[in-house]
């Protein structure tokens, strides 16, 4: 299937007009949390479980840096890499491709799955993700993304900012120890040499970062469901999102 064919597969075309956004707001189940506190390995579980697109927030945020350093902005003029974001038509769809994807990301109708996930978008994001106006435009496209309804969104702030009307919103927990031992296991499986002590000490920096941040810091919103997963399986975790969404039906 065309990704052409996939997008218009994906659109609200066939619901009422009149009811279709009450519709989409019912089927987004949003679910924030720290790093390495499970939420991409639930979202995605539940979504599948669900028959729900998957989608990770900061997906969007590399492909704007994916963008400034394939059109040679300087990742530090925030001014001009804003004005990418804004200008920018990100999308989000099923996978398109049997090649380990969970979801296929386009930019201006280009796949760009893969590419946001070299080294030099890894590199570069984080400072591309901090500038207010960068924000704002990708909460319009992710706002716009859930309103076809059928998603599980995770991130750091769409319970408090991108979806504040969400009927479910999770906020996943962990300690920071257990959330560093995870990190660290990945690792090692991987090869890494790092020991567990420097793992712990990057997860409670970004931490520190992500909820002190001036813009979006990362909290539970008001009415989110905490589940702290420091003593629970994956799947424990999942059922437990699960029963959530039936109470809600």
């Amino acid at each position: 299937m065309t990704d052409q064919a996939e997008r218009a597969r994906w659109l609200p075309t066939d619901r009422p007009e009149q009811d279709g956004v009450e519709q989409a707001r019912a089927e987004v189940i949003a679910i924030d949390g720290p790093a390495a506190s499970g939420k991409s390995t639930v979202g995605k579980a539940v979504a599948d479980r669900l028959g729900y697109l998957y989608f990770d927030t900061g997906a969007m945020y590399r492909a704007v840096t994916w963008l400034a350093l394939e059109q040679r902005v300087p990742v530090a003029d925030e001014a001009r890499v804003t004005a990418l974001a804004e200008a920018a038509d990100i999308d989000v769809l099923p996978a398109v491709l049997d090649d380990g994807r969970q979801y296929t990301v386009l930019v201006d109708g280009q796949d760009v799955t893969w590419a946001i996930r070299e080294p030099a978008v890894a590199n570069s994001v984080s400072q591309v993700s901090a500038y207010p106006g960068v924000r704002a435009a990708m909460v319009a496209q992710q706002r716009r993304l859930a309103s076809r309804g059928r998603m599980v969104m995770v991130g750091r702030d769409i319970g408090t900012v991108v979806l504040p009307d969400a009927p479910l919103k999770v906020y996943l927990d962990a300690s920071a120890e257990e959330r560093a031992r995870r990190r660290w296991l990945e690792e090692q499986a991987r090869g890494g040499l790092r020991p567990f002590e420097a793992v712990l000490v990057e997860v409670r920096r970004r931490d520190e970062i992500d909820s002190t941040r001036a813009v979006a810091p990362l909290r539970p919103a008001s009415d989110a469901v905490v589940v702290d997963s420091t003593a629970l399986t994956i799947e424990q975790v999942v059922e437990q999102v699960l029963v959530l969404v039936e109470q809600r039906r």
